[in-house]
């Protein structure tokens, strides 16, 4: 049977599956990304991984290809670059380190690149040719295609949306230090940040007064906007606004047809899709009101990250 592999590689964990030519991942498996402190040992144990989920499925595997996500990636070079959530700093060589442990065809990209393109071959994007994944985790990533493309720029990280400055000026820092960062503002992070700046600007009553940081999830955080926690309810707002203005201001650059919201605070629904959507339509130029939608994935009942990963093999099948 031809499958592909598809790596997601996150701070914290690192999900492996193979995937059909519909997008399907038939099997898959994880590990925690920060045992693996020393890179060699990570790589041994991701080659390790694909091998046994290849003798664990029930039939035959014709494995077609690698295809890997992963924070600050290069697709040109092969590598991942200073990426701020991982141990193996500087620049990490892991195509070329990969294929000295096994031989099979490995392509590598951004991980919101990863997301777009499993968009646009199973998801929602399928027949759009202009479209940006923005996915909200611990930070801001973003993968954006325009006239049917992946926009890679000269050596692969074009569109990081994420450290766009949008209040340079005594503004909070982001993952790679960048003050006022769009990630420090709008990710599961970056409203957890919010909740603690309303809290000490408004007098309101709110669970989150009792809760310290380490210990607040985004979960609890939509759960008290549907519960009417004022704070909580402010804090989508604030961070709507932000992503609603961010997004019309991206909206100038590749004109899209849709922005995809995917990850953990996109996972909150209308609290974060319809603040975004108010404020992005307030904000964009005349010339293209009425024409940008924001839409869900419709990778949610795939393993979105594994199923984006292996799109980058089955693409070049096509």
């Amino acid at each position: 049977m031809d499958l592909a592999a598809g790596i997601d590689i996150g701070g914290t964990k690192t999900k492996l599956g193979l995937v059909n030519q519909s997008g399907e991942c038939v099997i898959d498996m994880n590990f925690r990304t920060k045992e693996y402190p020393n890179l060699d040992d990570f790589l041994d144990q991701t080659i390790k991984s694909v091998k046994e989920l290849i003798d664990q499925y029930p039939n035959k595997v014709n494995l077609l290809g690698i295809g890997i996500g992963a924070p600050n990636a290069s697709n040109t070079r092969g590598t991942i670059e200073y990426a701020p959530n991982l141990y193996w700093k500087g620049i990490v060589p892991l195509l070329d380190k990969l294929k000295q442990r096994m031989d099979t065809p490995m392509l590598v990209t951004n991980d919101a690149n990863a997301a777009a393109l499993g968009e646009m071959l199973f998801g929602n994007a399928k027949g759009m040719h202009d479209f940006v994944v923005i996915t909200l985790g611990t930070g801001l990533g973003s993968g954006v295609v325009a006239n049917g493309s992946i926009v890679y720029g000269y050596d692969g990280f074009a569109g990081e949306y994420g450290h766009f400055a949008m209040m340079p000026v005594d503004g909070r820092v982001d993952g790679l230090g960048v003050v006022g960062g769009l990630e420090a503002y709008v990710s599961a992070t970056g409203l957890k940040r919010t909740i603690m700046y309303l809290i000490s600007k408004y007098t309101y009553e709110s669970r989150f007064r009792s809760i310290a940081f380490n210990d607040l999830h985004g979960e609890e955080i939509t759960e008290a906007a549907e519960q009417g926690d004022p704070i909580a309810l402010k804090a989508f707002d604030y961070t709507g606004e932000i992503l609603g203005k961010a997004l019309a201001n991206f909206t100038l650059f590749s004109q899209p047809e849709a922005y995809f919201l995917v990850g953990g605070l996109a996972n909150s629904g209308k609290w974060i899709f319809e603040p975004t959507q108010k404020y992005m339509d307030q904000s964009l130029l005349e010339m293209y009101r009425g024409k940008v939608k924001i839409m869900a994935s419709g990778m949610a009942e795939k393993n979105a990250a594994i199923s984006g990963a292996a799109a980058l093999i089955w693409r070049e099948q096509a």
